[in-house]
């Protein structure tokens, strides 16, 4: 199966808000449901370093290393006897025009441009890993510390659950939906310490994410991160009440 993008993802920070799933239906593709964990519904804060980017096998001039910035949600999709386990991405925001260009133009996507930075510090037992987008004026921010050494992922835990999503699933209009897949190892995870969010979710999302700026988040992680393809193919799903 040809792959349309490498990049290499770490520092991949997740927070994770608790979220009244009637809020994400009007987001949700057709053809897949939300996934719960232990009957909560769950949408994640998202911040994490692309790098050395390739298309097609091609590196990408001046562009291929960036900051990306996202919040997605989390579903599912029964085929035969499979699930497919999959996100939804709200907006996704990275600081190249070209790069979103390409991304919303040949997968349709939800890219938007901001400027962006980040500082990474790191010491023999911890580091801190700070994102930072523009927006109206100020500056949004994730900060996360957490501990240098890392360790597996449990099973059954909130972690695996948020990061071990393999599918992503693009809304084109009411009736269609695309599917795609992901390729990357299970990832290691970091004890995080200490953390900051400072983002107008409003602002940056829209009215119905306007309840975020007032949540805490029930948890935030982040994962060392690895290699990961991002398969050319996309299915396009047919229309289907089933399981919605």
């Amino acid at each position: 199966m040809a792959v349309f993008l490498k990049a290499n993802w770490e520092h991949i920070i997740m927070v994770n808000y608790e979220i009244d799933p009637q809020i994400l239906l009007p987001f949700l593709p057709n053809d897949v449901e939300l996934d719960l964990f232990n009957g909560k519904c769950y949408i994640s804060l998202v911040g994490f370093m692309f790098k050395n980017t390739k298309l097609f096998n091609i590196p990408i001039p001046y562009f291929g290393t960036f900051e990306e910035i996202n919040l997605r949600f989390y579903v599912k999709r029964k085929e035969g006897n499979q699930i497919k386990r999959g996100v939804v991405f709200i907006n996704e925001t990275i600081p190249y025009k070209i790069v979103a260009w390409m991304a919303n133009k040949l997968y349709k996507e939800h890219y938007t441009v901001v400027p962006t930075k980040h500082e990474l510090q790191i010491n023999n037992a911890a580091q801190s890993i700070k994102f930072e987008w523009f927006l109206d004026k100020r500056w949004n921010s994730i900060y996360v510390t957490s501990e240098l050494k890392s360790n597996r992922m449990k099973n059954e835990s909130l972690e695996k659950f948020i990061y071990e999503h393999y599918y992503g699933y693009t809304k084109i209009d009411e009736n269609n939906t695309e599917e795609y897949q992901l390729q990357h190892p299970s990832w290691n995870i970091h004890k995080v310490l200490n953390y900051t969010v400072d983002c107008d979710f409003e602002t940056m999302y829209g009215q119905p994410f306007s309840i975020l700026n007032q949540t805490q988040p029930t948890a935030v992680f982040i994962a060392e991160g690895s290699l990961v393809k991002v398969n050319w193919k996309r299915t396009k799903l047919q229309f289907s009440d089933e399981g919605n």
